[in-house]
């Protein structure tokens, strides 16, 4: 059983992405108008009914700012942690909130998704990776750098959305105060492209056939340059920059043998200090 991926939107401007079998699917985040997000995934020719539930990676607006109206349209749980619905500010009726525990898969029909921490600067932060039939697809965006756990991780994706947020020299050369500079690259902020090709380069399994560089910052980086950068690396693995105005293609991802995810667990010391969006 195959694995549908998109991304229905990523950047600053908002970021929600879809994953899916022939009979259910989870969108990781909220951060577009249910309105968007029912739009988009019908022009991807699916079923919003398929949506069985919404798992929300930390609390900024970005990330969580359609989900009230989704919540409202679609009638599904919605699965965060304590923190990030009371950092969030997040008013959901009780019946629609469920709490996940990191390491710990959340069975939604024949998906399995497991939450595991990462650095950003936000309260409690998430990433997810989701299983169906071994097949393993991670969201690896908002994160300060590439921890133990998010390696541990994509080592074990057969896709994934990778954050490739900004180009070092423009954000060096570009408008943004001192402070807001060091906040994006100080290891609870964004990746890097270099860093993240970093990531590609050392811990790609062989079997990745999918790569989603995602939340590409709209002042500090550009597709052609992602594009350009990774394009001579990637082998047999098919790169996709993820926009910031439209849904991506839709892609099916499977498997010929087996992988099985165990999970990796390690602990992670998060800062206090909440960081505005990230343009």
């Amino acid at each position: 059983m195959a694995l549908s991926i998109a991304s229905l939107n990523s950047g600053s401007n908002g970021n929600c992405y879809y994953i899916g079998n022939h009979r259910e699917a989870v969108l990781i985040d909220a951060g577009i108008s249910s309105r968007e997000t029912d739009r988009r995934i019908k022009r991807l020719g699916l079923s919003p009914q398929k949506i069985k539930a919404v798992f929300i990676t930390h609390e900024h607006g970005d990330h969580i700012k359609g989900i009230r109206s989704l919540v409202k349209k679609y009638k599904v749980p919605v699965y965060i942690t304590k923190s990030t619905l009371d950092h969030g500010r997040i008013k959901l009726k009780e019946p629609f909130v469920r709490h996940f525990i990191p390491y710990q898969p959340v069975i939604v029909g024949n998906l399995s998704i497991t939450a595991f921490p990462k650095f950003h600067d936000a309260s409690d932060p998430h990433s997810f990776i989701v299983t169906c039939n071994r097949v393993n697809v991670g969201i690896f965006t908002d994160i300060g750098r590439a921890c133990k756990n998010v390696i541990y991780n994509f080592r074990q994706c057969h896709a994934a959305f990778l954050e490739a947020n900004y180009d070092e020299e423009m954000l060096d050369k570009g408008s943004y105060t001192y402070a807001l500079k060091n906040r994006i690259r100080g290891g609870h902020g964004h990746l890097s492209n270099k860093e993240a090709l970093k990531l590609f380069l050392e811990h790609k399994p062989p079997f990745m056939s999918h790569l989603f560089l995602s939340h590409l910052s709209q002042n500090n980086n550009r597709p052609e340059i992602v594009q350009n950068l990774f394009s001579p690396y990637a082998g047999k693995t098919e790169i996709i920059i993820a926009s910031r105005f439209e849904e991506t293609p839709l892609y099916d991802i499977d498997i010929k043998g087996g992988y099985v995810l165990r999970p990796f667990r390690s602990k992670i010391v998060r800062p206090n200090m909440q960081l505005s969006l990230f343009q």
